[in-house]
């Protein structure tokens, strides 16, 4: 079954985190085993590991802040250089794309055309498969100077801002704190609907989280986040705020982190309950049960999102096996149309709306 996936960090890995996605996932643990840090040689993630797993669109990220506590790889002095990284970022993106490795999409065209050949290939395998293509989204608005740089952003190709990652962003509160919008933040919310960039509500503090869905009228989404009622904590949204995003028809896409899984499970715990691909299916479930039908629940895996195997689920090996979400939830009594929902139908009716 097709795969849409709304939260890959893609060129941060590769340029941050020095990975080069076109190799085999083998390929790049052997070369990272001797490394330390989070994450280092336990990727789950590399091109041909997506297109084996039949992941025929991602939302690939642009990672950059400017928070005023640095922190390597992720956080700059100014934001002069978080807008640096960033572009640096878009550009690996279209290096990719010369390279025939990935497919910028920008528009509905292109997206119906994308699609209809990963379809295409799925009915016939002895086609050449089609690369994955990309929806270029930007995690943390820092890299944005001011909001009137934004159209200029959309001509590059960004169609998904989450304003805020973790800490006091520029534009809004963070995981971890407890800010709302900025000034500056306030201001691109309106830029954002005029130009139908979608808002992605992750990471949002829940004063942020209202203030945006008060002042922002366009399409709304959560790329990667988990349910507050199985795992507490401000990371997850509670059930209001779910309803909330249901309600303005918006999808939510379940994260494989496995702290976000599970509510015993610790980062840096010496000993962690095992958390398996169920896990994230009663996310998914959980959703759905609110809903009452299966339009709001997807996939939004944010894997190696400065983490691997260590911290992801135990019966995933690879990017590939999100494979396996769709028989979890056949096991479960979920009917083949509404698996497709979940899998990547939710995700395409989103983005025909913010692609124009």
């Amino acid at each position: 079954m097709l795969i849409i996936d709304s939260h890959l960090d893609l060129a941060w890995n590769a340029l941050q985190w020095n990975r080069n996605l076109q190799r085999p996932i083998n390929l790049i643990r052997e070369q990272e085993k001797q490394l330390q840090g989070a994450g280092r040689g336990m990727g789950t993630i590399s091109l041909p590991e997506m297109r084996k797993g039949r992941v025929a669109i991602c939302f690939a990220t642009l990672l950059a802040r400017s928070t005023g506590t640095p922190q390597p790889d992720i956080d700059y002095e100014s934001p002069a250089q978080a807008y640096g990284i960033a572009q640096g970022q878009l550009a690996y993106y279209r290096g990719l794309e010369e390279l025939d490795e990935i497919r910028v999409l920008v528009n509905q065209a292109q997206l119906e055309n994308h699609f209809i050949e990963w379809q295409t290939w799925e009915a016939d395998t002895a086609a050449k498969q089609p690369p994955p293509g990309i929806i270029i989204s930007m995690e943390s608005a820092d890299p944005l100077l001011s909001p009137n740089q934004l159209s200029a952003w959309k001509a590059a190709g960004v169609r998904v801002i989450g304003p805020a990652h973790y800490g006091a962003g520029r534009y809004a509160g963070g995981t971890s704190t407890n800010l709302g919008f900025t000034k500056n933040g306030f201001a691109l919310l309106p830029e954002m609907e005029r130009l139908n960039i979608a808002l992605d509500l992750t990471h949002l503090t829940d004063e942020a989280f209202w203030e945006a869905l008060e002042n922002f009228n366009g399409v709304v989404l959560a790329s990667h986040n988990n349910c507050r009622a199985l795992v507490p904590g401000q990371r997850q949204f509670d059930d209001r705020q779910l309803r909330a995003i249901i309600e303005r028809d918006g999808v939510i896409g379940a994260a494989l982190d496995n702290w976000m899984l599970h509510p015993a499970w610790q980062r840096g715990a010496k000993e962690n309950p095992k958390v398996v691909l169920e896990d994230v299916v009663n996310h998914i479930d959980h959703i759905c049960q609110l809903a009452g039908n299966c339009l709001h629940a997807a996939i939004g895996s944010d894997l190696d999102g400065g983490f691997g195997r260590e911290q992801s689920p135990a019966d995933l090996h690879t990017i590939a096996d999100l494979q396996k979400l769709a028989e979890i939830l056949e096991s479960r009594g979920y009917q083949q149309a509404d698996i497709k929902k979940i899998m990547h139908e939710n995700w395409m009716r989103v983005l025909r709306r913010i692609l124009n």
